[in-house]
């Protein structure tokens, strides 16, 4: 019993951080189910919803179900991989169950330099307006929007504001920048800025996982997630229309 209730603790806590973290729902099944059988269990069942999870796992006829709660930690990839790696090393029984609880408690999210994402992301931004047909000074004042909104995000991520606060202010302010372009008439389409600037909000990750799940069965995870990323693509279009109604600039409407 004692060996099967820490089987049971270990993949409800691989199964929390692959959901915190931005897995989508048939890999989180799969991962847990696959780490219960190597750890030595002969059943496991998984429930998925939103924000939580429940794991029942069967040895020697012992029936032990857990619940936990799941919190939204960001999306990252890394600990996503890493946890897929210790289910295989435990498959291929590289690792043994303790060496594998072990490494599980030590993974801790990693993240790039704040400075080199504000970079990429307002060169990803300014990417996309030169595409458009913007030349150089739209393509700076795309560049100055689309980083300026990315550092608020980060401020307002790392006090832990609700995700729609954090979008509809980004969205705002980049809105904000961009606008000076339109009013002052820089660069040979300066609408194009306020279009491009904001393209770092759109929702792409929630949107694909919530596509992926329905198609795979998960319709209650699906749902979920396809209306957080309705939301959050809300916030931003307040936040837009917010800066729109402070500078009176609707150009690119």
């Amino acid at each position: 019993m004692s060996k099967q209730r820490a089987v049971s603790r270990f993949i409800a806590q691989a199964g929390q951080m692959l959901l915190a973290h931005g897995a989508e729902s048939t890999l989180v099944s799969d991962v847990m189910r696959r780490m219960g059988l190597a750890c030595g269990v002969q059943e496991v069942e998984i429930a998925l919803s939103a924000n939580a999870l429940v794991v029942t796992t069967v040895m020697d006829e012992h029936c032990i179900t857990t619940a936990r709660s799941c919190a939204d930690r960001g999306i990252n990839m890394r600990i996503v991989t890493q946890i897929q790696r210790i289910c295989i090393l435990l498959e291929r029984q590289i690792l043994d169950f303790e060496m594998a609880q072990q490494r599980l408690k030590t993974l801790s999210p990693q993240r790039y330099n704040r400075w080199l994402v504000l970079a990429m992301i307002g060169l990803s931004c300014a990417s996309f307006s030169r595409l458009a047909g913007g030349d150089w000074v739209v393509f700076t004042m795309t560049f100055l929007a689309s980083s300026g909104g990315m550092l608020v995000r980060q401020e307002l991520g790392h006090r832990h504001f609700n995700p729609l606060v954090n979008f509809s202010a980004t969205a705002f302010v980049t809105s904000l920048i961009s606008a000076q372009a339109v009013l002052l008439e820089l660069g040979n389409q300066p609408t194009i800025a306020m279009a491009s600037s904001v393209l770092m909000l759109v929702p792409g990750f929630p949107l694909i996982n919530a596509v992926a799940d329905m198609l795979k069965g998960h319709i209650n995870m699906g749902i979920a997630r396809f209306v957080m990323a309705s939301l959050l693509t809300l916030a931003t279009c307040l936040g837009i229309v917010g800066a729109m109604l402070v500078t009176g600039s609707w150009g690119w409407v």
